[in-house]
């Protein structure tokens, strides 16, 4: 890979008119900061029952028995504290294969995570016959955490080493094995087919406290693993020559990267199922405000993917008599997201 001619981090570029400096971005998180209450209280208070705001806190903090306090504390809770996390994690993960990749169309399935989760939990059901949401939740981990592994390991191959290059084909591969297989084991059993789809899907709804505080650790250390990659990724941003000279090593940066992912987004795949588009879309309109500094576009995205997968879920709650499933929203609103990055040349490279 060759060197930039940069000779400034992308920290030290100048500010674009869109973010208006570092002030701006400053007043972008506390924006967004705002706007992820707003989606949390409307989380709790919006649904098939409406609950007054003013008895959201009642509800959380001091129950009282009451019917509102019962769904707020059995339901909405877990649900809103999911989405939180989640949405958080997808973000985060997303800007990081992005970084890594340095390919702005790349998200977390580039490395086999959701094909190797799913090919799990399919084998858990069809073996041992299970509805456990825990049950699930650890399968579909370890499954996301064995299908990067292989991922790396077969990147790591040859000449040049886990290169980007070189883990996306390998993780493309992976992916497509383990979705034949999964696909396989669906049709070799129909009760397999039927407990699988619901998990498939992706929903907030249906898990309890126990799942969240299940996910919580993982998510916690992948998030802040996460954070303390921003500096090696904008070295790296220059390329591998200029970023070793500046301190950064590309192998230990890729694959604490690679750890992080696995993290975030095994864990939240395993909590709630695949969730589509939040982690490609989430960057790409991220650095369009704060440009490609990832001291700036990981805690935007942080911020920014658990507000819209709660708008999402909130969303869902509404727009149907019954209930739309969050992965369903988030898949129909993130297609023509995605239509706009083709348009706007989201196939460049970074």
């Amino acid at each position: 890979m060759s060197t930039s001619v940069r000779t400034a981090p992308p920290s030290d570029r100048p500010p674009t008119a869109r973010s208006g400096g570092r002030a701006g971005r400053r007043a972008g998180l506390a924006v967004l900061g705002g706007l992820l209450l707003a989606a949390v209280a409307a989380s709790f208070a919006v649904g098939a029952q409406r609950i007054p705001l003013g008895e959201v806190a009642a509800g959380v903090f001091a129950p009282d028995g009451s019917e509102h306090a019962l769904i707020i504390r059995e339901l909405r809770l877990p649900r809103t504290l999911l989405g939180v996390a989640v949405g958080a994690a997808l973000g985060l993960a997303g800007a990081l294969m992005q970084a890594l990749t340095r390919n702005p169309m790349a998200e977390p399935g580039l490395l086999g995570v959701n094909g190797g989760a799913a090919l799990a939990v399919v084998t858990v059901i069809a073996l041992f016959r299970t509805d456990e949401v825990l049950v699930y939740v650890w399968a579909a981990f370890a499954g996301a955490a064995g299908a990067a592994v292989l991922v790396h390991l077969i990147g790591a191959r040859g000449r040049g080493g886990a290169s980007p290059a070189r883990l996306v084909l390998a993780g493309a591969a992976i992916n497509a094995v383990f979705t034949a297989l999964t696909a396989g084991l669906m049709l070799l059993s129909p009760r397999t087919f039927n407990g699988f789809r619901f998990w498939q899907v992706g929903s907030l709804a249906g898990r309890d406290l126990e799942v969240f505080f299940e996910v919580l650790p993982f998510l916690l250390g992948g998030t802040v693993l996460a954070l303390a990659l921003a500096r090696p990724l904008n070295a790296l941003d220059l390329g591998e020559d200029a970023g070793r000279a500046l301190g950064a090593r590309p192998g230990r940066t890729r694959a604490l990267g690679g750890l992080a992912v696995v993290l975030l987004c095994g864990s939240a795949t395993a909590a709630v199922g695949p969730i589509a588009f939040l982690g490609l879309a989430v960057p790409f309109i991220v650095r369009a405000w704060t440009g490609p500094d990832q001291r700036w576009v990981l805690p935007y995205s942080l911020l920014l993917a658990p507000v819209l997968l709660l708008g999402a879920d909130v969303l869902g709650r509404v727009v149907a008599p019954g209930e739309l499933e969050t992965g369903i929203v988030t898949a129909f609103l993130g297609a023509p997201i995605f239509m706009l990055m083709v348009r706007r040349g989201g196939l460049r490279k970074l």
